[in-house]
């Protein structure tokens, strides 16, 4: 018995939606490895998760990969990445204008997975005392801000739930007054 079909939207569940990616993620790049195995083609494969982390597979290279693909849009369909349907930014010269600029996002995406972990408080080897009090001024910032926010709820579930009292309450004295005229 075959499995029966899933219907192809957004999966809600952050949970599920990892698994699914994980081994949807894996599965797609071992057919690229079997493709170019077995056809002897030239393949690559980019994946950005949702976080932004970078997967990738290329039977080559990939700025080798990349280049040719440029140069194919270039001279097998010149007019397919201009049409208003289909828009490619052809931009293929990684080592004199792409590079810094990855380079760069890689450096900032360090920054604030390191910045992540120490609000986290993991990696806080190497912080002088100037910085770790820094840290615990801006968590105890978050921890207020939290609580206020907290107490807002509580405060608004609260109004929520007299509201309701009193019109039980009101309903229950009409309807005394219709039992006992």
């Amino acid at each position: 018995m075959g499995r029966g079909k899933i219907e192809i939207k957004k999966i809600e569940n952050i949970n599920s939606r990892q698994v699914t990616f994980s081994k949807r993620r894996a599965g797609l790049l071992k057919k690229a490895k079997e493709l170019s195995v077995l056809c002897d083609a030239e393949v690559g494969v980019i994946i950005f998760s949702s976080t932004g982390k970078l997967y990738e597979f290329s039977s080559s290279s990939m700025e080798h990969t990349l280049t040719r693909y440029g140069r194919g849009l270039d001279s097998e369909l010149p007019s397919l990445h201009r049409s208003a349907e289909f828009t490619i930014p052809v931009v293929f010269t990684f080592e004199q204008e792409s590079q810094p600029e990855v380079a760069s996002l890689k450096e900032e995406v360090a920054k604030l997975q390191k910045g992540y972990l120490r609000m986290m408080g993991k990696e806080l080897d190497g912080l002088s005392f100037k910085e770790l009090q820094h840290l615990e001024h801006l968590l105890s910032e978050g921890i207020l801000s939290v609580k206020d926010k907290k107490e807002q709820v509580l405060l608004e579930q609260l109004k929520k739930s007299r509201m309701h009292e009193q019109r039980a309450m009101m309903e229950n004295e009409t309807l005394r007054k219709q039992v006992n005229p």
